[in-house]
């Protein structure tokens, strides 16, 4: 007895010995952001996320449908028709959008739960005969002087792509204009597609990579000058660089494991120059992308050199400022000695009393003097010999 297909149930499924698994329950994931849905208010329904979509064959646009299922539909009328395949993107769709999507197209349960927590790792992971890609974008902000990251997730399959950003950046619409300006690269299906984003992703990286070599220029003369702001510009700098190598150098062993399947796969030649342009493209960001960090490291450690020795000249100066204020308390305090001397005899003598025995003496008035002036001597030789004065 024929054995029951247990996703028959499943609406939207094409049942054939080609039949992808679709996501099941588990356990959920959590992310730190919030995603559209997390309030609990109404999930809003699958279309609002579809940015647009579209069936393709032989590389020209045939029907754009505004919903996902009406393109699902579509695509399930002309599986078999050479050189369809239908391509949808989707922006920040909520969890149950993206359960419905993968319903329709049969996307594997561990690739839609990373789509739908999101904040991957860049990476490429084959799931049967649907490749699973995050990428992430970069965008240089002029007015601010920072780098916007964006993520994004394809689902590739033989006949489809659908794509889902969770930020604005990229823009994938200047890229699907692209390809259907050009129906012959646009005719090698998904591949293309999924070439054509790349170079899209890695060409995005040039003004980040401009923009910050721009800040390392400025940084380094802010260094030479003794900017204090400067550590908290390096600082922030550096982090931006570090999730700019996050993103770049993540696309090497994915771009790798691309050509190692052309043979595999028969990826067209063309394909194959275009994605060995990416590569090197990539290769090229994610080496300037390290030497920016290695150019950083370089301006913190001098950075800490000269604010260090500016410290210690601030230091030398305090020590000297110390120093001349300690001579010249020590010559005021040797100068109050000698004359407090003279001071205390002349206040002694200076006391109005009958009977004091010097006041009947005839040498009393020359000794009084000659006993100041001797003490006062003293006093000047025994700080002039301990350098005092």
């Amino acid at each position: 007895m024929a054995q029951r297909n247990p996703l028959a149930w499943l609406p939207g499924i094409r049942h054939n010995q080609h039949t992808r698994r679709i996501a099941r329950p588990r356990p959920p994931e959590y992310s730190m952001d919030p995603r559209p849905d997390d309030s609990g208010g109404p999930t809003p329904p699958v279309q609002d996320s579809v940015i647009d979509g579209a069936i393709y064959v032989n590389g020209r646009r045939q029907e754009a449908p505004t919903e996902l299922r009406d393109l699902a539909e579509l695509h399930r009328r002309t599986p078999d028709e050479e050189g369809a395949m239908v391509w949808i993107g989707l922006l920040r769709p909520s969890s149950n959008q993206l359960l419905a999507a993968a319903e329709e197209f049969g996307l594997h349960e561990l690739a839609v739960e990373d789509a739908i927590v999101a904040h991957q790792r860049p990476k490429l992971e084959r799931y049967g005969d649907t490749l699973f890609v995050v990428l992430k974008s970069a965008l240089y902000l002029d007015a601010s002087e920072e780098v916007r990251f964006g993520e994004l997730h394809l689902f590739v399959g033989r006949d489809f792509v659908l794509t889902v950003r969770h930020n604005q950046a990229p823009d994938l619409s200047a890229v699907r204009r692209r390809l259907e300006g050009d129906p012959k690269l646009l005719a090698h299906g998904p591949e293309a597609v999924l070439y054509a984003i790349l170079d899209a992703v890695v060409d995005g990286y040039a003004p980040v990579v401009a923009g910050l070599q721009n800040d390392i220029d400025e940084i380094e003369t802010q260094v030479f000058e003794g900017d204090p702001a400067v550590s908290r510009r390096i600082y922030k700098l550096s982090r931006e660089v570090v999730e700019f190598q996050r993103a770049a150098r993540p696309l090497l062993p994915m771009l790798r494991s691309l050509s190692e399947g052309f043979e595999k796969y028969g990826t067209d030649e063309e394909l194959r120059r275009y994605l060995r342009d990416v590569a090197d493209h990539a290769t090229t960001v994610a080496e300037r992308v390290d030497g920016f960090r290695e150019m950083l490291q370089s301006i913190l450690t001098v950075n800490a050199t000269l604010v260090n020795e500016a410290q210690n000249e601030e230091m030398r100066r305090v020590t000297e400022a110390s120093y001349r204020q300690g001579e010249q308390v020590k010559k005021i305090s040797a100068w109050a000695a000698i004359l407090f001397a003279p001071s205390l005899v002349g206040s002694v003598y200076g006391m109005n009393f009958d009977y004091m025995p010097e006041l009947d003496w005839v040498l009393g008035y020359p000794f009084a003097l000659a006993l100041m002036a001797g003490i006062s001597v003293t006093l000047y030789a025994v700080f002039k010999w301990r350098r005092w004065m």
